[in-house]
C-alpha cells in the first residue's frame, strides 16, 4: 500500500491523460474540462479506487484509468452544481467557478464532455481484455458499477431530491436519501470498482462497501456541519448556503449535536469494518480519521 499523497501524485500526473485533443472549432470545450479538473481538490475519490484496488493485490496501472474517470465524474457534477439553476456558486476551491469563466453554456457543454469521456475511457478499457474473458469482466463490472452509482438511481438521484428539496419540509428520510445518493454512492464506487478489478471476494466486497457507505454519509453530514461553521477561506467556496437556499441536510433537521454524534458514530463504524480485511487495513482506518477532522 502507497501513502495518500502518493496515489494522489499518481492521479494528479496522469488527470487530463484520457482527454483528447480537439479541433479547434471546439478547443475551448477541451480548455474549460482541464480548467475545472486542475483547480485542485482531495482527489479522494480516485485515491480511494487506487487504495482499494492495491488493497486486494491488483494492478493500480490498468486501475488508473477508471480513476481518472472517476474524477471526470466529479468534476463534471460540481461544474453542474455551481451552475445559476443548481447552487449559484461564483468559487470553488478558491477559484472562480467554470461558468463565470467560460459561461453557462460552455460549463454545461464542459460538464457533459467530461461524463461521456469517463465513460468511453472505461468502455475503451474493457474492450482492451476482449481475448481474456475473465479480466473483461473484472473491468466491465467496475465499470457499470461507478456509472450506476454516478446514474440516476445513484448521484443523480441524490442531486433530484436535493433540488427538489429546497424551501420543503426537512425530513429525516429525505436527509438520508440525500446523502446516501448525493454523496455516499460516489464514495462507494471507487471503493467498489477497485475491488473488482483486483478480483476481491464477497466478504472482502461486503466489509469495504460497509466502509465506503459509512465515510460517505460520514463525509456529507461534515459537509452540512462546515456549512454552519466552516471557514469560507479554508473551503474554497461561500459557507451558508444551504441555509440560503433552504436545503434539507443533517443539522437542520437533527442539530448540531446530534450531527457531530452521529460523525464520530458513522467513523468508528468504518474503521471496524476496514479492519476485518486485514493487511493494508491501517490506510483506510486512518483516512476515516483524518476525514472525520477536515476542516475543507
Amino acid at each position: 500500500m502507497l501513502k495518500f499523497n502518493e496515489y494522489k501524485k499518481m492521479i494528479n500526473d496522469h488527470l487530463t491523460d484520457y482527454i483528447p485533443s480537439l479541433d479547434d472549432k471546439s478547443s475551448v470545450l477541451r480548455e474549460s474540462m482541464v480548467y475545472s479538473l486542475s483547480v485542485g481538490g482531495k482527489r479522494l475519490r480516485p485515491v480511494l479506487l487506487l487504495a482499494s484496488c492495491d488493497l486486494a493485490g491488483g494492478d493500480i496501472e490498468q486501475a488508473l484509468p477508471y480513476a481518472a474517470s472517476l474524477e471526470y465524474i466529479h468534476t463534471y457534477s460540481l461544474i453542474h452544481d455551481d451552475l445559476p439553476a443548481m447552487d449559484n456558486d461564483d468559487l470553488r476551491r478558491g477559484k472562480p467557478t467554470n461558468h463565470k469563466v467560460y459561461g453557462d453554456d460552455i460549463a454545461i457543454l464542459a460538464g457533459d464532455g467530461l461524463l461521456n469521456t469517463a465513460a468511453e475511457v472505461m468502455t475503451g478499457e474493457v474492450l482492451k481484455y476482449a481475448d481474456d474473458p475473465s479480466v473483461m469482466l473484472r473491468h466491465a463490472r467496475a465499470a457499470h458499477e461507478i456509472m450506476s452509482r454516478a446514474g440516476i438511481r445513484g448521484m443523480i438521484g441524490g442531486q433530484t431530491a436535493d433540488v427538489k428539496g429546497e424551501y420543503q419540509e426537512a425530513t429525516a428520510d429525505l436527509v438520508e436519501f440525500i446523502e446516501e445518493h448525493k454523496t455516499a454512492d460516489l464514495l462507494t464506487a471507487p471503493v467498489r470498482a477497485g475491488l473488482m478489478l483486483a478480483g476481491a471476494g464477497d466478504e472482502t466486497l461486503t466489509a469495504m462497501t460497509s466502509y465506503a457507505h459509512d465515510i460517505g454519509v460520514a463525509f456529507q453530514i461534515l459537509d452540512d456541519i462546515l456549512d454552519f461553521e466552516g471557514d469560507a477561506e479554508l473551503i474554497g467556496k461561500n459557507v451558508g448556503k444551504d441555509q440560503d437556499l433552504g436545503k434539507c441536510n443533517y443539522v437542520c433537521v437533527h442539530g448540531m449535536d446530534a450531527a457531530k454524534t452521529e460523525l464520530h458514530r458513522l467513523t468508528a463504524s468504518a474503521k471496524d469494518a476496514a479492519k476485518s480485511c486485514g493487511e493494508g487495513s491501517e490506510f483506510f482506518i486512518e483516512l476515516a480519521e483524518s476525514l472525520e477532522i477536515r476542516k475543507y
